[in-house]
């Protein structure tokens, strides 16, 4: 089983004291992340005013900055459309990224998201299909690029825990109709992040955590920041093994 460290997110800045959102700061949360457990780190770079950005001006100086602080830790970017509204615009930019995560998450259910997918496997990055509800799985299994995908991030965005674990069943339920043998993380937000978590660990499968998915620990109080979550991720998983 594998952590990713989500940094950062679609979340304004100011709304957690640690979150990073310059290069600096960025990098060195990935760091101390991946010191504190992290197999991974999962980043929405951000442009000077702190705005999430997809432009290859803004992607090539972080993944440089974030290569430096960790040269044997692979780095997931978003392609989110809360980073880049217009789809076209979105394919445009990505297509002139002239440094290259090692991969990226496509969310399914958004515009042109199957485009951008077959743009990046094109261009040898790994894609992670987010995968948000039943429907965005079935665009998954009619896309024809299922194979190439390297993983499926299952996001239940439920406010209750009752309700995003039976919308992840039913994600499951049909990727497992169509025989779709890809590996599955599992995650929840704010409120069920640490509930999907521990059935995540349950189930085997990767997990993820970190301010873009919650601004709490376990216990409900304010986490004091990346780092501190994953460490409490990290033991969470030894003691679900």
């Amino acid at each position: 089983m594998r952590i990713v460290a989500c940094l950062n997110g679609d979340r304004r800045p100011g709304a957690h004291p640690a979150l990073p959102i310059s290069f600096d700061q960025l990098a060195l949360d990935a760091r101390a992340a991946v010191d504190a457990g992290a197999d991974e780190v999962h980043i929405h770079p951000r442009d000077r005013t702190g705005a999430e950005s997809l432009e290859p001006q803004v992607v090539t100086p972080l993944l440089e900055r974030l290569r430096a602080a960790l040269p044997s830790t692979p780095i997931s970017l978003t392609t989110a459309l809360s980073a880049e509204p217009d789809p076209w615009r979105r394919f445009d930019l990505v297509q002139r990224w002239s440094a290259l995560p090692d991969s990226a998450t496509v969310n399914l259910h958004e515009p042109g998201s199957v485009e951008v997918a077959r743009l990046l496997i094109d261009r040898q990055v790994d894609v992670e299909a987010g995968v948000w509800t039943p429907e965005a799985a079935r665009i998954l299994v009619a896309s024809g690029l299922a194979a190439e995908f390297a993983r499926v991030l299952v996001e239940p965005m439920q406010a209750t825990t009752q309700d995003a674990l039976a919308n992840a069943s039913t994600i499951d339920a049909v990727l497992d109709r169509a025989g779709l043998d890809l590996p599955r993380l599992l995650h929840g937000s704010d409120d069920t992040a640490w509930p999907v978590l521990d059935t995540a660990l349950a189930a085997g499968r990767d997990i993820r955590i970190g301010l873009e998915d919650t601004l709490r620990d376990p216990d409900g109080d304010e986490a004091e920041g990346n780092a501190a979550l994953v460490s409490l991720a990290a033991a969470r998983m030894s003691a679900a093994a």
